[in-house]
């Protein structure tokens, strides 16, 4: 599938997980977007699936001791200064359940997003907005920069029999990691203006025939918003 109607649908299923009131709908979604990230290698996947699923879990967790909703008790606690009663109701924790599966809905696709797409090719088919297209291509590169970065770091220091282990050690890893970053900006702007990057007269590699499927991915990813607002 070309990249902009794989983009369209990735928001378009995370705006239906925004948009919809039924659990079971955000849940599917959730499902799914979880089902296409699996199809990543597990060693890029794992920060991504794995700090959405922890997000999600924590909102489900903490949601029914910070909001005051419904009437049937299932818990009742002590009284906080500034929160108030931490009581747990199944109205909270209904709720909870819909707010944590629509993170994680919304985290998915953009985890999806990060590690399926071709972003040179998502870049090369904008036609307008170009510049603001490339900020979101370069910003959503950045964490996969930093995790290949930090791995090259860990087998250099491991070749000089230096072990990186803990919270510690990985932080040790932040400094080297922000100049390599400042540092690969500059190269970038320089790289960006030695072929005339925003001058006028520019040329585009010419792009592939999109397909049948992504002809329909387009069609659903613009259907699936307005059947949930209609619903």
């Amino acid at each position: 599938m070309s990249p902009v109607p794989a983009a369209a649908l990735l928001g378009s299923l995370a705006a239906l997980a925004l948009i919809a009131d039924r659990a079971l709908v955000v849940g599917l979604v959730a499902a799914g977007l979880f089902a296409v990230c699996l199809r990543a290698p597990a060693t890029r996947r794992l920060l991504y699936v794995g700090g959405t699923l922890t997000s999600a879990l924590s909102v489900f967790l903490l949601s029914p001791f910070v909001s005051h909703t419904g009437y049937h008790l299932l818990w009742e606690g002590p009284k906080i200064p500034v929160l108030g009663f931490l009581d747990v109701t199944s109205e909270e924790i209904a709720a909870g359940g819909v707010q944590a599966l629509r993170l994680a809905a919304v985290g998915l696709a953009f985890a999806a997003y990060a590690l399926l797409l071709d972003l040179d090719r998502l870049l090369q088919a904008a036609g307008f907005a170009r510049r603001s297209v490339l900020a979101v291509g370069l910003a959503t590169r950045l964490v996969p920069t930093l995790e290949r970065d930090a791995a090259g770091f860990v087998e250099a220091l491991r070749g000089r029999g230096v072990e990186v282990r803990g919270l510690r050690g990985r932080a040790r890893l932040l400094s080297p990691l922000v100049a390599g970053s400042l540092e690969r900006s500059l190269n970038l702007a320089e790289a960006m203006e030695a072929r005339g990057f925003g001058r006028p007269g520019r040329t585009r590699a010419p792009a592939l025939p999109w397909s049948r499927l992504d002809r329909l991915a387009l069609v659903v990813a613009v259907l699936l918003p307005l059947a949930a607002i209609w619903l």
